[in-house]
């Protein structure tokens, strides 16, 4: 991922993710410059230091950052609490912090930095901190001020160079559900609607303002706007760093290729679909009153499906099953493969199509089971892991030796998984992932020649704010491979957005874009949900006054 970029001169600074950090759970964003005319780049982060966010002084003599620091990511989805640093643009050096606790910063003038934080209060706040001429030796020497209100949420601001008076901010009011761009001045504490006379519900993420300050900009999802119709992706080619293994990004949940390389099925909880390769010819399987994740084909039985109907993260007890439906059948409802209900999910076919593998929480805890393919567990059923743990995500091996799952055993419980690789008669249990503290491994998938695993994971931590993008789950969530030795683990995707649920294609697909007919409404995606939370409700909201709208 490379982002946030800055022209200084002859130089491009910017943030990128494109180096391993070196330790599980460590955020690989760090800030480089790049040299224009000869393409030589230069890192200013040190090396063990996340940087997010820079902006780059009026001069182009200091870059500020939001950064851990020396301390590592903690696990935050909300607000990371990062501390603001500067150093020098040329080469990084002279590096202080000088503001404890803020993101996002931008410059007003040399010695005037604006930057967010959430405050003691809860609301999202716009700071400014104001720099010694004389230079700063530590976040104490400096004075800061809160510029924005309590009453709403305003965040990543973006400063007016050629006019000091106003500030970009994006804010969420508790009158509304969609994020906005407003103008705040600074001299008179007076709000201006920027987006939402023109599009009031939608999100508008990011300002930006223009070098002369006379216009702004911003980020917002197009959709079908802008009289640009027509398809959408259903599989988005992305640049794969690995040659041999071409990338897809699908839009929805646990894609999944048929054996014959026809067909991909997936869920959009609710409801679970089928799409021929080439776009055509979509179909809903289960409707949209139906909760359904995972998805996995049938080796042998030609247009058979498994899924999980019930809700998702649920305990032990909570009613979940597992179900087979024949999509080439259409006079043929599904069957139920397992009883009982305890919640029963992520079915996995053993490669000749006889045994379905899939985790339960029959016992009190989520342990693993085999049961027969076509009849279910009263046909037959067997244990196969037993513990006070969660065993879960199961996917067996191409040529039926291995069956690799996630697993919290190393610490019940605790919300921390990594990977383990098991054979189908109880025996061989090893570890294949280690992760950090408290880290994530999840849907491990095996490659059709069983030599490379795919999963996701938090292992490379988060990649930028998370304010400054829609609302994801889990925004650490990128994809990975490791051989099935557990040795070589490499980074397949990098961006700030939640990767997760991979699987491989049986045969190597052509890295080109596979379009789609639109179907639905676009841009249907949540703010951040911590924004929804307004502490104090009866704060008074400032008043608003509207701008003549110049965007849209």
């Amino acid at each position: 991922m490379k982002d946030r970029p800055i022209v200084v001169g002859d130089y491009l600074v910017y943030v990128s993710t494109h180096e391993n950090s070196g330790m599980p759970r460590t955020s690989w964003a760090a800030v480089y410059s790049t040299r224009l005319t000869t393409g030589l780049t230069k890192r200013l982060t040190p090396f063990g230091v996340a940087d997010f966010s820079p902006a780059v002084s009026p001069s182009g003599e200091w870059t500020a950052v939001a950064s851990f620091g020396e301390r590592s990511w903690g696990g935050a989805v909300d607000e990371l609490n990062t501390d603001i640093y500067i150093f020098r643009t040329g080469d990084g050096s002279g590096r202080v912090k000088v503001v404890e606790h803020g993101g996002w910063p931008t410059w007003a003038d040399e010695s005037t930095l604006y930057f967010h934080r959430r405050g003691d209060d809860g609301w999202w706040s716009v700071y400014r901190v104001t720099l010694p001429r004389s230079g700063v030796n530590n976040a104490s020497s400096v004075a800061i001020h809160r510029v924005t209100p309590p009453g709403l949420h305003t965040f990543t601001p973006a400063a007016s160079l050629a006019d000091r008076s106003f500030i970009a901010v994006a804010t969420r009011r508790p009158d509304s559900e969609f994020r906005h761009i407003e103008l705040f001045n600074v001299i008179n504490k007076e709000f201006k609607e920027v987006t939402r006379p023109v599009m009031p519900k939608a999100h508008h993420y990011n300002p930006f303002i223009s070098p002369d300050s006379t216009r702004v900009g911003y980020h917002r999802c197009r959709g079908s706007g802008n009289k640009r119709g027509g398809d959408h992706s259903l599989l988005e080619n992305r640049r794969s760093p690995v040659p041999e293994i071409s990338l897809f990004r699908v839009g929805g949940y646990f894609p999944t290729v048929s054996p014959e390389g026809d067909r991909i099925a997936y869920v959009n909880m609710p409801g679970m679909y089928v799409v021929n390769r080439d776009g055509s010819g979509f179909r809903e399987i289960l409707s949209k009153t139906v909760m359904a994740f995972s998805t996995a084909w049938d080796p042998k039985r030609k247009g058979v499906l498994y899924t999980s109907i019930g809700p998702t993260f649920a305990s032990e007890s909570i009613q979940v099953d597992v179900i087979s439906i024949n999509i080439d059948d259409e006079e043929s409802d599904y069957i139920k493969l397992t009883t009982g209900g305890e919640n029963n999910a992520f079915p996995s076919p053993s490669p000749d199509g006889k045994w379905v593998v899939f985790r339960s929480g029959r016992s009190g805890h989520k342990n693993l089971y085999i049961m027969d393919a076509v009849n279910g567990e009263k046909a037959g059923l067997q244990r196969l892991t037993d513990g006070p743990w969660t065993d879960t995500m199961c996917n067996w091996s191409p040529d039926g030796d291995w069956i690799a799952f996630a697993s919290d055993r190393e610490n019940p419980g605790s919300g921390s998984f990594e990977l383990f690789m098991i054979h189908p008669n109880g025996t061989g249990l090893r570890r294949l992932v280690k992760s950090g503290s408290a880290g994530r491994a999840n849907h491990p998938w095996f490659s059709p020649d069983g030599k490379y695993i795919v999963f996701t994971s938090d292992y490379a931590g988060v990649s930028a704010e998370p304010i400054s993008y829609p609302h994801q789950f889990q925004p650490y969530g990128d994809i990975f491979i490791v051989r099935s030795d557990g040795n070589g683990i490499k980074r397949l995707t990098h961006n700030a957005y939640e990767d997760g649920t991979p699987s491989w294609t049986p045969t190597f697909m052509e890295p080109v874009d596979v379009k789609q007919p639109r179907i639905g409404p676009e841009c249907l995606f949540d703010d951040c949900h911590f924004l929804g939370q307004f502490p104090n409700l009866g704060a008074e909201v400032e008043p608003l006054t509207s701008v003549k709208p110049r965007c849209g």
